[in-house]
Order: structure tokens, then C-alpha cells, then sequence
């Protein structure tokens, strides 16, 4: 491996980790903030954080990272917010996913390297919407490659919501080029999809993944932006919902919404599925599902 892409490496695993930090303090910022409305009078709630761990087969050493999970809040029901860097030997399960995916070299070589971030706040309230977010670098001894986006997944839909959300994305795609936001706008569109539902899992966002343009820097940059344009997103969403009042209705709108969800990430993620082939933390992989759901 050259020392420039090891470099590069730490630089990636360094911004999701800072990322990861600004979302942190911004969620319990409103937490300390919702004074007035549904659960003010509750306790802003705060991220208990644990260390995880992988190991490899021999026992050794492969990586880690660190679990973000707050419950019960004034805002937030269920929020975790990960991050890890982890590495090794793909197992063969893996391997062939890789293999047909088309990455070089790695039935040859199945080393790999892989560091991101994961998000996923379910709400308390059924105004405001759930959320998901995910970026994350990729290496392999013949590759290299970023993916990730967000997308939002209200129970309850408010158009101008819808709105917001997609402009923020786009207003830090496009500095990216102009062809970009629709072209991972319509890939969210395709992937967060639930064929046996016949229905989107959400209002939908944006999503990349596989890329690399042959500029490493290039493409660290926008990977950068789906990050930073998250918080500008989804903080003034939440702000406007969360003192709305809910109805009983309401509220089993959002659970049965939460099985949608729950069923999507169990059959169809690509993350889930191989931080649990990967033998990462299974609390920390699934903490994306919520605390309550509701099948009908």
C-alpha cells in the first residue's frame, strides 16, 4: 500500500469521526432546547457511548469504533450514531458479493479496509420524521471507493418537509456538478425500495456508492458534502415538528411505519448485511431498528 493512500485512509476515518462529533453535540443541543410541546417535560436525553471491537478469525486485532446511542429523550426515542474503522480478511460469503460486484483483484487478495459513519433517529414524535444517514470509504488491495447518502422516512408526510430536505441536498451536490444530485437522487430512489411492499421506504434523498472517479480528493470532497449537508437538512425539520400535538392515530401511523423500516433493513441493507457477514458488533449493525414497531 502507498503512503499516500494510507494517508488518505486516516483522513477519511478522521472527517466521520468529526462528523460523527458535530451531529452528536447538534442532537443534544435539541434535547436542551425543546422547552415547550410533547415530552418537554422530560429529560434531555444524552448518548451513552461504547467502544466496539472486531476481531478476526486468529483472534487478533481488527479495528473498531465507537457506538452512539441515546433513548427516551425529549426528541428522540431512539437515535444511534456510529462510527468505526475496521479491517482484515473478507470471509468467502463477502468475498463473492465483492467479487460480483465487480472489484478487482480480490478473490486474489481479500484484504480490505473500510471506515464510515451510520445514523438512523427515530422520533418521538410522529410529526417528525425519522431519518437516516451513511457515508463510508472502502479499500481493498485493488480498489478503493465511497458510498453513502440519507434519506428521510416520515410517517407522516408534509410536502414542504419533503422539499427542504431534497434542497439542502442539492445545494451541496452542485457545487459537485449539475447532472450529480439528480443522478443519486434517482439511485436513492431505486435502492431504499421495498419490493414486496411495493412502495418506497421514505420520501427518499440521495445515495452513492461503488464510487470512484480515478480522483481520490474529488471524491472525498462530495462525500464530505452528503455529510455536511445532513444536519442543514433535518435539524429545522425537527425544530418545526417537534411541539406539534399527535394523536393516538398518530402515533400507531408511526409504528406501523417503523415495521416498513425494520423490514427493509433486515432483508434488503447492504450495510446490515455486511457489518453481520464481517463479524462487527451486532449491536452496533442493527442498532438501526427502532425501540417499538407495529405489524398489521
Amino acid at each position: 500500500m502507498s503512503n499516500a493512500m494510507e494517508t488518505e485512509k486516516q483522513q477519511a476515518s478522521a472527517w466521520f469521526r468529526q462528523l460523527r462529533d458535530e451531529i452528536v453535540a447538534a442532537f443534544e443541543g435539541l434535547e436542551d432546547s425543546h422547552a415547550s410541546g410533547p415530552f418537554a417535560s422530560a429529560d434531555a436525553g444524552r448518548f451513552e457511548v461504547t467502544q466496539t471491537k472486531r476481531q478476526s478469525d486468529d483472534g487478533s486485532d481488527a479495528g473498531g469504533g465507537l457506538m452512539s446511542v441515546m433513548r427516551g429523550g425529549r426528541v428522540f426515542e431512539k437515535v444511534g450514531v456510529n462510527v468505526s474503522t475496521v479491517y482484515g480478511t473478507l470471509g468467502e460469503a463477502a468475498q463473492k458479493a465483492m467479487a460480483a460486484r465487480g472489484v478487482p483483484g480480490i478473490a486474489e487478495n481479500p484484504q480490505f479496509w473500510a471506515s464510515g459513519i451510520s445514523l438512523v433517529a427515530h422520533m418521538q414524535n410522529p410529526h417528525c420524521p425519522a431519518v437516516h444517514m451513511n457515508t463510508r470509504m472502502f479499500w481493498t488491495p485493488g480498489a478503493w471507493w465511497f458510498g453513502g447518502g440519507s434519506d428521510l422516512n416520515p410517517c407522516i408526510e408534509y410536502d414542504e418537509d419533503t422539499a427542504h430536505f431534497h434542497a439542502a441536498q442539492k445545494t451541496h451536490l452542485d457545487p459537485h456538478g449539475d447532472d450529480l444530485y439528480p443522478r443519486l437522487k434517482a439511485w436513492a430512489d431505486e435502492y431504499f425500495y421495498i419490493p414486496h411492499r411495493n412502495r418506497a421506504r421514505g420520501v427518499g434523498g440521495i445515495f452513492m456508492d461503488d464510487r470512484n472517479s480515478g480522483d481520490w480528493a474529488a471524491d472525498f470532497a462530495l462525500t464530505r458534502d452528503i455529510g455536511r449537508a445532513f444536519l442543514p437538512a433535518f435539524l429545522p425539520l425537527v425544530e418545526k415538528r417537534r411541539v406539534q400535538d399527535f394523536s393516538e392515530a398518530d402515533k400507531d401511523t408511526q409504528l406501523v411505519h417503523r415495521g416498513l423500516y425494520a423490514e427493509y433493513n433486515l432483508v434488503y441493507d447492504r450495510g446490515t448485511k455486511f457489518g453481520l457477514a464481517t463479524g462487527h458488533d451486532a449491536n452496533a449493525v442493527l442498532m438501526s431498528l427502532p425501540p417499538l414497531a407495529k405489524w398489521v
